[in-house]
């Protein structure tokens, strides 16, 4: 890679991600105020499509600002059923809240990704997949939450599909890494593109 990228997240999954593509990276996790900033944007009736996209861009213009002559990647996820965002948990309550409301529905999560450099966008994607959930009983989504929340409290919509969360869904229509949190093959088709990566 001929540019150094800088992927604005803690996320342990995209980082490996990249990685796993033989992408070089460093990470700097942004801090931004994501609650005041959602609340600010849906308060304006922002989509869920552009809720993912500015919490990307607020991520990917913060580091940038700090690193000038790098590239830079912010992403954000979010979950949408019936129009309304669902986001990561605060507590096992609503985790079971939201994971019982999915049930025998389909919703869908957009990911999205902006690439900055030197404070400017080049670059942005918004991804999306459509999940289709089994009916689940009250008592295995009690369990399930239990039993998992140490990974899915990290996790918009209470579920990890990499983890026993892929046996709460019937049909998945859409691209895994989209599921994962990362539009990955679009975001390296712009990179082999720019020049950035070797094909």
């Amino acid at each position: 890679m001929t540019a150094s990228l800088i992927l604005a997240s803690a996320s342990e999954i995209r980082a490996q991600l990249l990685r796993n593509a033989a992408v070089e990276i460093d990470t700097q996790p942004a801090r931004i105020d994501e609650d005041t900033i959602r609340a600010s944007l849906e308060a304006e009736g922002a989509s869920p499509r552009d809720l993912a996209d500015a919490l990307a861009e607020f991520k990917a213009r913060k580091i940038s600002e700090k690193n000038p002559g790098h590239l830079v990647l912010g992403c954000d996820q979010v979950a949408e059923l019936g129009g309304a965002v669902l986001s990561k948990p605060r507590d096992k309550d609503e985790g079971i809240a939201q994971l019982t409301a999915m049930s025998g529905k389909t919703h869908r999560l957009l990911s999205a990704a902006v690439l900055y450099e030197d404070g400017k966008p080049l670059w942005r994607h918004v991804g999306f997949v459509r999940l289709r959930m089994r009916d689940l009983s009250p008592g295995y989504v009690e369990s399930y939450v239990v039993r998992n929340w140490n990974s899915i409290r990290h996790a918009v919509g209470a579920y990890k599909l990499e983890e026993e969360g892929v046996r709460l869904f019937a049909k998945i229509d859409g691209d895994y890494f989209n599921v994962l949190g990362l539009p990955l093959t679009e975001l390296l088709s712009y990179l082999i593109l720019r020049g950035d990566l070797d094909i």
